[in-house]
């Protein structure tokens, strides 16, 4: 916490970004004011709760409130403070959403996933994943894109070519700006390479505890757009973006630990599959 409060009420900061995750996992928010912002870590904050009455279009979910959408309360995480490197380092903090009695907010996605690795830590768990995903960039501008009606898009390079290190190089200026800035705002990757199909590529993210891991991808998918926007392109994780190229795959590579150790793995088991591990993926298969 005074780490957090020392990186905002230092001389020369004078606003933050704050930023939640609606349901559909996009990062929305907002600057605030710096010494709003302190105010709110010793507190709270409010904000509108129509962020999980909206698609990513502000449409109106079907069956949404009848009532509005009202203000609920949010907590900033300390923990998740990040620097944004292409904002003069401005402080990015997340939030959770909470009930006016003080209850988690169950619709919170963040709150969601700290209900089930507190869950999983009563079982003696703990939850290790890393996530990789990957999506189209375009040599467009959003203006251009809208002006072509999205159709006969200009990729960043063509042809078909995964792990391509020739279109990889070609374009090395944008995959070492992802690369560094993304590790300089506490989103570090393993790796990153083309994938098939014209402008496509592939990041891996470093494995980390489940919070930390769910944080790093909404921030990342937020980063790239930025990254591409100043880099003159356009980036998109749109899953199917057209019908006659692949579409974007995500990953998200899971691991248990008992005690230290993979909770996952057993040498007397048939395929070394501890029981652990075929529940697990028998509860994925079943709530898939």
């Amino acid at each position: 916490m005074e780490e957090v409060l020392a990186a905002l009420e230092a001389p020369g900061v004078t606003k933050a970004k704050v930023a939640v995750s609606d349901i559909d996992g996009v990062l929305r928010g907002k600057y605030l004011d710096a010494r709003k912002c302190a105010e709110a870590l010793r507190g709270s904050l409010g904000f509108c709760s129509v962020v999980f009455g909206w698609d990513v279009g502000d449409r109106p979910y079907p069956g949404g409130s009848t009532k509005g959408y009202p203000d609920v309360r949010l907590r900033l995480d300390p923990n998740s403070l990040r620097r944004i490197p292409w904002e003069h380092n401005t402080p990015l903090l997340l939030a959770d959403f909470y009930q006016a009695d003080g209850a988690p907010l169950a619709i919170c996605p963040r709150q969601l996933l700290k209900g089930q690795i507190a869950a999983a830590a009563e079982l003696g768990l703990t939850a290790s994943f890393g996530a990789e995903f990957e999506w189209f960039n375009f040599r467009e501008t959003p203006q251009t894109a809208h002006a072509k009606d999205f159709h006969d898009l200009q990729p960043l390079s063509t042809g078909m070519f995964g792990y391509s290190l020739l279109r990889a190089g070609q374009s090395a200026d944008f995959l070492h700006t992802l690369f560094d800035t993304l590790g300089a705002l506490r989103v570090p990757l393993e790796s990153l390479h083309t994938e098939t199909g014209p402008g496509v590529l592939e990041a891996s993210l470093l494995h980390s505890d489940a919070l930390e891991a769910a944080d790093r991808a909404a921030v990342f998918k937020y980063a790239v757009k930025e990254l591409a926007h100043r880099s003159g392109l356009l980036a998109t994780f749109m899953a199917k973006f057209s019908d006659t190229l692949p579409g974007c795959g995500g990953h998200l590579h899971q691991s248990l630990l008992r005690a230290g150790h993979s909770a996952f793995f057993d040498a007397q088991a048939p395929g070394q599959m501890s029981a652990t591990l075929r529940h697990y993926v028998a509860g994925e298969l079943q709530l898939a």
